[in-house]
């Protein structure tokens, strides 16, 4: 299910009246979690005698867990003791997992006196307040992004901190920026590696090769892993711009597209793999590398037990930060069947 279907989903929660819309914006919320990679355990939907209420639990890769309480409207007085309360009963039931936090989601973005009431409280500094909205176009923007460091960066947002002193929030935001800024301006990043490793052998490309606009190639996308589901029987959503996984995290892959090529040469495909895509992949029960082609109804998914092996001969670009990625080259055959090239400097 995609981050823009499950928005439409919390716009119904909040705009129709159906019996226990609130139960369904609180699971919206837990998935929007999981799509932040927080590990999320539902909390109940009613509170009952001697049990702990609690909406969800979300516990980050960094080892930070939060307690998140889901609300439709600030409308009524929350009481934040009765949450804080909450905090205090799952560290003695040993529930939560290193520093913990409140995080509370409301549906309305109009939170302006439920925010008075957090500021002027002795718990503001354990305390986050979000509306659901804004909650969305995070998960989108990590979607959107690539790279672990823009994910840590915008799970810090949900911290309490004092940011009297702005530099880690200009942080945040220069480093999600980084993250989506080819996607902004509609270049595919595999297109623009291969013209920066054209331009490092000597030939300045880059300002004269056609990008394929962004929105196309993430319908490509889409399609592709649309697909990959249906084949395995089970969803696979998305993680960040290329990697996609299934609710358990046992199904991954890592996606990549590519335009057709038509330079002397006969390369007809040119992919880029990353370190952290093997490292990604690495860790799944069924990994796999997605190669797609803008101009074919086909995409090939090659098991990365498969792929792995073959690593050692394909070209290599070191980048100046220390980074590298491999080069993937496909030729097309008269008959039309697609194999993997040797290796061999090749410009497409």
């Amino acid at each position: 299910m995609t981050s823009a279907k499950l928005s439409e989903y919390i716009g119904r929660c909040l705009s129709v009246h159906f019996p226990k819309s609130g139960n369904a914006l609180q699971d919206v919320v837990n998935e929007l979690g999981r799509r932040l990679d927080y590990t999320v355990a539902n909390g109940r939907y009613q509170g009952t005698v001697n049990s702990i209420g609690y909406d969800g639990i979300w516990v980050s890769p960094e080892g930070h867990t939060i307690v998140v309480e889901v609300k439709t409207t600030d409308a009524y007085c929350v009481s934040l003791d009765t949450i804080m309360g909450y905090r205090e009963r799952l560290a003695v039931a040993k529930q939560l997992e290193g520093p913990s936090s409140i995080l509370i989601v409301v549906g309305r973005e109009d939170i302006g006196e439920l925010e008075a009431q957090v500021r002027g409280s002795k718990h503001a500094w354990d305390i986050r307040l979000i509306s659901v909205d804004a909650l969305v176009k995070l998960v989108q923007l990590k979607e959107n992004a690539e790279g672990p460091e823009t994910s840590q960066k915008i799970r810090s947002l949900l911290v309490p901190r004092e940011y009297t002193r702005l530099d880690a929030m200009i942080d945040v935001m220069f480093t999600a920026a980084q993250g989506v800024e080819s996607v902004a301006e509609g270049v595919s990043p595999e297109e623009e590696e291969e013209a920066d490793t054209q331009k490092n052998e000597g030939e300045d490309i880059k300002s004269t090769w056609q990008f394929t606009d962004s929105s196309i190639l993430q319908a490509k996308r889409d399609q592709i892993v649309a697909a990959l589901s249906h084949q395995h029987g089970s969803s696979v959503i998305k993680k960040s711009r290329a990697f996609y996984w299934s609710s358990g995290h046992l199904i991954r892959a890592a996606c990549t597209i590519s335009k057709r090529y038509t330079r002397k040469g006969g390369l007809h495909y040119w992919y880029a793999y990353h370190t952290q895509w093997d490292d990604f992949l690495r860790e799944a029960s069924h990994g796999y590398l997605v190669l797609g082609c803008m101009d074919r109804n086909d995409a090939f998914a090659i098991p990365v037990d498969v792929f792995r092996p073959l690593m050692e001969t394909l070209n290599i670009t070191s980048n100046e930060d220390g980074t590298h990625y491999w080069h993937i080259q496909l030729t097309e055959a008269a008959t039309g069947s697609v194999s993997l090239s040797p290796d061999r400097r090749q410009e497409p």
